[in-house]
């Protein structure tokens, strides 16, 4: 193998103590001998969920050598809630231990920028490797399998059972439900995620009718269907063939249901994952999608709430197709003709009464933002960007939200926000431009309906519908703003070093074949921090200048590279895509530092 250098790892401190691990603290002591995988995520964050399903293989298939320890470091207030914390690690199935760091001690410690980073230690206690981002897991695999057998040879590999005590598990009809639908006949279709299934429920909002799903997690159509973490849903206009679009979201699909039966067939997706480079418009069928959130019927198609990609799709049941509709893949808020636009996960949808305005959750910039149908453009109506979130009422261009993952267009034209971490529904009028809170007290709501003047929510964390009058008046609370607790870097004024840090795995090298196999591209928030430097090109380094007239800002990084088997004997060689994109939080200083190193892949 390859040397490394010996970096003693830190030891895994966080103020929220440990789960699943049956009430015992943990230290580096009872992982040696261990292969450990720190996977520093936060659970907003998409990226972050998709790398929890790309570790389950490896979980699986090394049980008796690695560790995964999940080190929950969070953006916003909401997730330093330790129960926020515990409620995120049996929402989405975490079987590991996970250490909740709510200060961010241990990822400061390990100089992580950004969510998800994973950090390799040895059984001896050293770290190894460090990758942000997306894609790495074959190359995790690949260094398990050298870490192993060296280790077996020195004496210092410990086999046998982890550290991993499953919590009891909680029963009940629904659990961490997604969004819900009105049917015809008054009943509610409710997506249940934690379930991985669909349940119908009756006016009462409480008796199950029937489930469609056999709540095993799965990619199967007919009548014994299965899904994987459905979220949102849409009632089909008459003549389609199916009664409800469901956004299935960790299958990458979009899923039909015929109410009659309750068959399912697929509409859109693959089954895989959408990556850089990946066909962006075709057959439905045969185009990969990431993370559906929600669905919408908008202008004459499926509207596709896109979180995973930061994207808006539409899928056009005349032709059984599907493409991009508005967005760049670039995470951040920037409003535009839609093929400019900037979004940060949206995950909500509704269209206005009159079918011009396609409403959006945009849950990683805390904002509401809507599509014009006439314009062809987007807009933001609350939110400022992806660092700045808070409960605060009043004056749009001023009320703070916090991760809001649905919008409900109300009977007078304005919009109900389930405004998820700050437990609350709010409401933005268009016509005064004023925020203002409905409710409070429920728990991370996700989505809601309206039933004859009342508006029935989906409080997620509370695993049940919940009915709210809608009150003449706003309810009145205390204005909080927050800014992530995510320090910002310091940095000289003037000349910047920009170098994103990629090693190829073992055994691979980077494809070269049809052209470069990288990419950078850099921008800013404001843009006028960079005075040169921004922009698309192929070397992973760069010289950027900042502005000395703004002192704080963010830079926004997105890198990709291309790796492929090196060995010239293997006639198609399996490629792997790495990508991360960095939001970077800088101050400027005399003091500061005039290199910044983010590391996508390697040790630096």
């Amino acid at each position: 193998m390859a040397t490394r250098a010996r970096v003693r790892a830190p030891e895994p401190v966080g103020k929220g103590g440990w789960l699943n691990t049956g009430g015992k603290d943990l230290s580096l002591a009872d992982f040696r001998g261990k292969i450990l995988v720190l996977d520093f995520w936060t659970f907003c964050c998409i990226n972050c969920l998709h790398v929890l399903d790309e570790l389950r293989e490896l979980e699986e298939k090394h049980r008796d050598t690695v560790v995964i320890v999940g080190v929950h470091s969070p953006k916003f207030v909401h997730e330093a809630d330790h129960q926020a914390v515990v409620d995120a690690v049996a929402r989405y199935e975490v079987h590991h231990p996970v250490l909740d760091d709510p200060e961010l001690v241990t990822w400061k410690q390990y100089a992580v920028r950004a969510w998800p980073t994973l950090v390799v230690v040895d059984p001896e206690g050293y770290v190894v490797a460090q990758h942000a981002g997306e894609g790495h897991a074959h190359a995790i695999a690949k260094l398990v399998e050298e870490l192993e057998a060296e280790h077996a040879a020195k004496g210092t590999l410990r086999r046998g059972d982890g550290p991993y005590v499953a919590p009891e598990a909680v029963a009940g009809d629904l659990k961490f439900p997604g969004k819900a639908v009105r049917l015809p006949d008054g009943h509610y279709l409710v997506a249940d995620s934690g379930h991985h299934s669909l349940v119908e429920l009756a006016e009462d909002g409480e008796t199950v009718v029937r489930r469609i799903g056999d709540g095993e997690r799965g990619f199967v159509d007919g009548t014994a269907p299965r899904f994987s973490e459905p979220q949102g849903l849409a009632l089909a206009p008459e003549g389609l063939g199916y009664d409800v679009v469901v956004a299935d979201t960790v299958n990458h699909a979009l899923r039909a249901v015929r109410l009659s039966d309750g068959s399912v067939s697929t509409l859109a997706g693959t089954g895989k994952q959408w990556w850089q480079g990946s066909p962006t418009e075709g057959p439905a069928t045969g185009v990969d999608l990431s993370s559906p959130w929600d669905v919408a019927f908008f202008d004459g198609r499926v509207w596709i709430a896109m979180a995973g990609v930061h994207q808006l799709w539409a899928y056009d049941p005349a032709t059984e197709t599907v493409a991009v509709a508005a967005g760049t893949t670039n995470e951040g808020l920037v409003d535009g003709p839609l093929a400019e636009a900037w979004f940060a996960q949206p995950s909500g949808l509704a269209v206005s009464a009159d079918g011009e305005r396609l409403w959006v959750a945009d849950s990683e910039t805390s904002a509401v933002r809507w599509v014009s149908r006439e314009t062809r453009s987007v807009h933001t109506a609350v939110g400022t960007g992806l660092f700045d979130f808070g409960h605060r009422d009043g004056a749009a261009e001023q009320a703070l939200l916090q991760h809001p993952l649905g919008v409900t267009v109300l009977p007078d034209g304005s919009v109900a926000i389930a405004d998820t971490y700050n437990h609350a529904l709010r409401r933005f009028d268009p016509a005064t431009g004023e925020v203002s809170t409905l409710a409070t007290d429920l728990r991370e709501p996700s989505g809601a309906v309206l039933v004859d003047g009342d508006i029935v929510v989906v409080e997620s964390a509370r695993h049940r519908l919940t009915r709210l009058r809608l009150p003449e008046e706003a309810v009145r609370v205390a204005a909080v703003a927050h800014r992530t607790q995510r320090a910002a870097t310091e940095v000289a004024p003037g000349a910047l070093r920009l170098e994103v840090v990629f090693q190829a795995p073992s055994g691979q090298k980077l494809d070269e074949r049809y052209g470069p196999s990288t990419r950078l591209l850099v921008s800013s928030t404001p843009p006028e921090l960079l005075l040169s430097g921004a922009g698309a090109d192929t070397d992973l380094s760069r010289e950027l200048v900042l502005s000395g007239e703004l002192t704080e800002g963010v830079l926004h990084v997105s890198a990709m590279a291309a790796s492929c088997d090196d060995d010239p004997g293997i006639e198609y060689p399996a490629c792997h895509v790495h990508q991360q994109d960095w939001g970077v939080p800088i101050r400027i200083t005399e003091s500061g530092v005039d290199r910044l190193p983010l590391v996508l892949a390697g040790l630096e």
